[in-house]
């Protein structure tokens, strides 16, 4: 069993203090007040449930090729992870620690891996270059499984007026004219598509450890890390 130094979550208080040090007090403010948010507002929040099986949906691959639910799940579970977008500090962080803890663990176990974001390509693809992923990187046309799924959220005042202040734009995020964007999100689905294992993080500083991901699907022992 090889053993990783730190969990995921201590990855993200390390960029949380790194924030602490070097953001402005009022840009800080406003980032752990969405967060706080959209995690007083998530019991009330309606998602699927585990066993509940999901229209088709097709997700595009960065040349434009198709992938169905179907597809992913024709020869038994598949895991996809649902991120942001590929500028995402928290989601820099994410995607290579699922490269190194839970790719390897889903692969000897023939288990499919993606991640998939509303963002288009080809900005979409550049998390998969950059931190040289080993798993697909997929688009959610116009967040259609994301809302399917229940698990976007809108930006607030505040953090769209700082996008805007900052030259962005929601068309390059998740090709809308929304300020929306897809809560991190585990999602363990079965063949006929039906759900069996759904995590989703309203906060995304905190997100779901290799760990669970590998209980849902009867392999904790097949664990490739320590969680420290």
């Amino acid at each position: 069993m090889n053993t990783l130094s730190s969990s995921l979550q201590s990855r993200y208080e390390a960029l949380e203090a790194e924030r602490r040090r070097t953001w402005s007090s009022e840009a800080l403010a406003g980032n752990i007040a969405q967060r706080e948010a959209l995690v007083r507002a998530q019991p009330e929040t309606t998602h699927v449930k585990v066993g509940d099986v999901l229209s088709p949906h097709v997700l595009l691959d960065a040349d434009g090729t198709t992938i169905s639910l179907d597809d992913l799940t024709s020869a038994g579970p598949a895991v996809v992870v649902f991120f942001r977008f590929a500028g995402c500090p928290a989601c820099n962080i994410a995607l290579p620690y699922y490269a190194e803890t839970l790719a390897p663990v889903l692969k000897a176990a023939g288990i499919p891996l993606v991640a998939v974001s509303s963002q288009p390509f080809p900005e979409l693809d550049s998390i998969r270059t950059r931190n040289d992923l080993p798993f697909p990187i997929l688009n959610d046309p116009e967040l259609a499984l994301s809302h399917a799924l229940g698990i976007t959220y809108l930006f607030d005042e505040s953090a769209r007026d700082a996008a805007i202040a900052k030259g962005d734009r929601s068309e390059a995020l998740n090709g809308t004219s929304r300020w929306e964007l897809p809560k991190p999100t585990i999602l363990v689905l079965g063949p006929g598509r039906t759900v069996s294992f759904i995590d989703i993080s309203p906060d995304w500083m905190r997100r779901t450890e290799t760990s669970v991901v590998l209980t849902a699907l009867g392999l904790k022992n097949k664990g490739v890390y320590h969680a420290a």
